[in-house]
């Protein structure tokens, strides 16, 4: 038997690999307000509102406060409000003082999270509205009542003022509240009341909570993506509405003068965390900024900005990259060095659009980047290629960007952990003179080991091909436990806990060894095993997809053979949810019908390769918002669209739709037309993962081995051309079950253990664990 070698050619320096990994962050999973961002009261500004959340209303997050046999009135007022882009305040009318009469916040998950010793900083606005000064107390308290710290401060009655005191906790509390009274009778008005720890990451004012910043800081990124995700171009076309796209405009100067904004994952969203904290943030933690902003088009509802009136919005992109690197000469230069940061923040690249599909996008790119292009030819521009891995509109995406020379194309997906095994050589055919890849989010669907480990396979295909791939982010960043809209997430916390997932050890690992430049590396004996090819065989039946409908003239054919079994017509309601047509070992089969929908909303279904509810093929014709149209592969009941392109069902019409499998070739038709054609790739485990670079900064040599088989693989690695004798360094294994996963209770259950390393030669043997990932940084002696 051959011996395992893996040779790394020291002398042979490949492509540099730049900003190669980074981070993305989206607010939701209300990653920003009650996450990232400290600041401790919810819905400080009364702005919450049934349009954020159908549950929201001004004074929600706050409930009246009662003591002794007082008497209390809390109302809503907008009558001379200290920002009239915030105009909502509270109004506290005690008409009986008892023991103390008036308000108290909620904060996020359990409540507020306070320390013993630790010093808070209150905040608010107030005014008296009794024509004579209103006493105050401001407090944090347990749950039942006990007081922890407690100051008072003074409503005055020559209008808005603002009232700012320290509260240091006598009590370490998971559960505190801030509770406000008034020790007398009299009419108070308050607003934008906060409460932030004075440990914020790095001491900032209005800054970040500094338990979650840290953790993102020790994966030290090379770039941060944000403020998103679909909130980005998900909303009404004018800046001033609550529901508007993401205005970054909107989002720099005085807090209080931020517009309250409805955050499109069900939310409100205070701004608090804007554009120049995202760069201040990011100049913190040694990322690049990497801001993308709307193209003037919501694919969600269709809202299309005319060509004539798109000036405004390219303005909007040459205005944010002047505020990110201008002087403080310049107009937004200048506004950025008012807000506390008088040099440039070296912004290097502007994305526009976001998982942007239909025509309407394309026909507006080319303004933006013509714009940006010949004002700030530095600027790297990237484009977008949708929301999946392949289609009509990945196509699009990667069309416009070759024709007007983006310099980089966002993609985004999320798979199965078998899609990005089986993908793994995604990348290996993308040519070096196109637009590099920007994978901008990218995931596989949970956070187990496993997942872990298949996407630490697939970025090693990332690095090997850096002469295609520039940048890459795994998505979503962050989750508040009590606030999911999203999983599988990075970094889980709570009001008081974080922890990162095997996925963010993943992350860190290739981030903190990235390297400066790839080496050449190459196997003797580890070759990948040939395997045959199952086709798409099994079940096939018919669903209407939230909808009623009816599939006529139903045909299963034999492509090879030409047997054809008929089945008729099926009416199918919404209540039923499909209809059972047969069971096929067929290779080679074509199914054809033709189908209608009479009610509903994401058009008809045919499935095919049925094992069980968890393991299937699906052909959506509709989809989402009755637009998509997709070819799906469903593994122990995690999805892959395999590819997409867009098709507008109507009801009451009638479709001709024929599906033919051969293989692991789909391809299907509708009307005639050839509308989507895929290959399943077949899983195919490789012995060894592997990637070698250079970190030119220490000169040091980076291996990273990803062995994902059920047994310890053995190499013999040879360290060729190696101008020392020795070597020594650290090494970094993850290994766990593939179900393992990390929780508050065990929050390193999966995590890298490090060990030092030294070797007397240039040549070693060294077994990789089953289903491991391992991490070498090794300096020649």
């Amino acid at each position: 038997m051959m011996d395992k070698k893996i040779i790394v050619n020291m002398q042979e320096e490949k492509e540099p690999l730049g900003d190669l990994f980074g981070i993305f962050f989206e607010d939701l999973n209300h990653a920003a307000d009650g996450g990232l961002y400290a600041e401790m009261v919810q819905n400080r500004s009364f702005e919450f509102d049934p349009m954020d959340n159908k549950e929201y209303h001004s004074l929600y997050g706050w409930e009246k406060v009662k003591r002794g046999n007082a008497e209390v009135i809390l109302s809503i007022d907008t009558l001379e409000p200290y920002s009239e882009k915030n105009p909502h305040y509270l109004v506290i009318d005690v008409t009986k003082p008892g023991k103390g009469a008036g308000v108290l916040n909620l904060g996020y998950n359990s409540g507020f999270a306070v320390k013993e010793g630790e010093v808070y900083l209150f905040s608010c606005y107030a005014k008296s509205m009794s024509g004579k000064p209103e006493e105050f107390r401001v407090a944090l308290e347990g749950k039942d009542g006990c007081e922890y710290a407690g100051l008072i401060l003074q409503g005055g009655t020559a209008g808005w003022e603002k009232q700012e005191g320290r509260l240091v906790s006598s009590k370490t509390d998971t559960s505190a509240r801030l509770v406000l009274t008034m020790p007398q009778k009299g009419r108070l008005a308050l607003d934008f009341v906060s409460l932030f720890p004075e440990d914020t990451f790095m001491g900032r004012r209005n800054g970040m909570r500094k338990d979650i910043a840290l953790k993102l800081k020790d994966m030290k990124p090379k770039f941060m993506r944000f403020p998103g995700g679909c909130l980005v171009h998900d909303g009404s076309l004018n800046p001033e509405d609550r529901n508007s796209m993401y205005r970054w405009k909107n989002t720099i100067g005085p807090v209080e003068e931020r517009p309250a904004r409805r955050n499109s994952w069900g939310y409100n969203q205070s701004l608090g965390l804007g554009f120049f904290e995202y760069f201040q943030f990011c100049e913190d933690i040694g990322a690049k900024p990497l801001p993308v902003l709307p193209g003037g088009y919501d694919p969600h509802h269709q809202r299309i900005v005319p060509l004539n009136e798109l000036q405004p919005w390219i303005q909007d992109a040459l205005d944010l990259i002047e505020f990110a690197n201008g002087t403080p000469e310049s107009e937004w230069g200048g506004i950025r060095a008012r807000m506390g940061h008088e040099a440039p923040f070296g912004l290097e690249y502007i994305g526009i659009g976001n998982e942007e599909v239909g025509d309407a996008f394309f026909e507006r790119y080319p303004f933006f980047h013509r714009a940006v292009r010949e004002k700030y030819p530095e600027i790297k521009i990237i484009g977008t290629a949708g929301p999946f891995s392949a289609g009509s509109e990945y196509e699009k995406g990667w069309k416009c960007a070759k024709e007007y020379g983006s310099d980089l194309v966002d993609e985004h997906y999320y798979h199965t952990p078998e899609w990005f095994l089986a993908n793994h050589h995604r990348y290996d055919n993308f040519r070096a003179q196109d637009p590099k890849v920007f994978l901008g989010e990218y995931a596989s669907w949970g956070n187990t080991w496993y997942n872990a480990l298949a996407e630490a396979s697939f970025m090693l295909g990332l690095e090997r091909n850096a002469k295609a791939v520039g940048l890459a982010c795994y998505a979503p960043m962050l989750a508040n436990v009590d606030y999911v809209n999203w999983k599988p997430d990075m970094l889980w916390f709570d009001n008081h806990r974080i922890y990162g997932s095997p996925d963010y050890y993943v992350q860190k690992l290739f981030m903190n060894h990235q390297g400066s430049r790839r080496l050449e590396i190459y196997t003797e004996g580890l070759e990948a095993p040939g395997i045959e090819e199952e086709p798409i065989c099994g079940g096939i039946r018919l669903q209407g997809y939230h909808s009623e409908v009816i599939f006529r003239d139903v045909v299963l054919e034999n492509s090879k053979t030409g047997e054809k079994v008929s089945f008729g017509d099926y009416h199918l309601k919404k209540e039923e949810a499909s209809v059972w047509l047969a069971d096929t070992e067929w290779k080679d089969y074509t199914i054809s019908c033709r189908a209608e929908e009479l009610d509903g909303f994401q058009g008809f279904q045919i499935f095919f390769g049925w094992q069980d509810e968890d393991n299937n093929y699906s052909w959506t014709v509709g989809g989402w918002q009755n637009y998509d149209l997709l070819l799906s592969r469903r593994i122990r009941g995690l999805c892959s669209d395999l590819t997409q392109s867009l098709i507008r069902v109507s009801k009451g019409q009638e479709y001709s739709l024929k599906l033919q499998v051969s293989g692991r070739m789909v391809r299907a038709w509708v009307d005639g037309r050839l509308c989507a054609e895929t290959e399943d790739k077949p899983v195919v485990t490789e012995p060894l993962y592997y990637g070698a670079s250079r970190d030119e900064a220490d000169q040091t040599v980076i291996l990273k081995m990803v062995n994902m088989q059920e047994q310890g693989v053995s190499a013999h690695i040879i360290m060729k051309g190696m101008c020392g004798s020795r070597v020594q360094g650290t090494v970094y294994t993850m290994q766990a079950d593939l179900a393992a996963e990390n929780d508050f209770a065990k929050p390193e259950r999966v995590a890298p253990q490090e060990e030092v390393f030294y070797k007397e030669n240039e040549s070693f043997m060294y077994e990789f664990p089953k289903f491991s990932l391992t991490v070498f940084r090794l300096k020649e002696i």
